[in-house]
């Protein structure tokens, strides 16, 4: 019994992608370009250890340090399994950010540095769920299906 368990619990498990960006490192600043101070473009993702049977990616981009609760700037689904996302791109299916707006909100703090962590999800299976979904459903809707993830956290101080 004991090893059944053991097993089903491995299949359950999900690996780790390698996430980095050509654009900041990690733990780094993002660079002005990809905030409200300059074009409000997402940067560019390079994603490592796909596993086989991807049937889609997912980024879901937050500001943990607001004051009341997280922050979504930005969810995307249904995203082709590709080892790189382009700069200033839209990828997939964009659902709704914190402010209701179906698209990517770059960093811009109110006061002080914040952080961005921009999550990737390997998913076995494409989502359908509606276009204005929000992070709360696009989460739903990934249930039993992630193969793995991984993420890259940046910081931003508005000018």
């Amino acid at each position: 019994m004991d090893l059944f368990i053991l097993f089903f619990s491995a299949l359950l498990q999900t690996s780790t992608l390698t996430v980095t960006s050509p654009d900041f490192e990690h733990e780094g600043e993002i660079p002005e370009r990809f905030t409200c101070d300059g074009e409000d473009a997402n940067p560019a993702f390079n994603i490592q250890g796909i596993p086989q049977g991807t049937k889609s990616l997912v980024i879901i981009m937050e500001d943990p340090d607001v004051t009341l609760t997280t922050f979504s700037h930005w969810v995307v689904w249904n995203i082709p399994p590709q080892e790189s996302i382009p700069a200033n791109t839209i990828p997939g299916v964009q659902g709704r950010n914190s402010l209701g707006k179906s698209s990517y909100l770059g960093p811009c703090p109110p006061g002080g540095t914040h952080r961005y962590f921009f999550r990737i999800y390997a998913l076995n299976s494409m989502l359908d769920i509606d276009e204005d979904s929000n992070k709360r459903k696009l989460e739903a809707a990934m249930e039993n299906h992630i193969l793995a993830k991984g993420e890259i956290m940046g910081w931003y101080h508005k000018k």
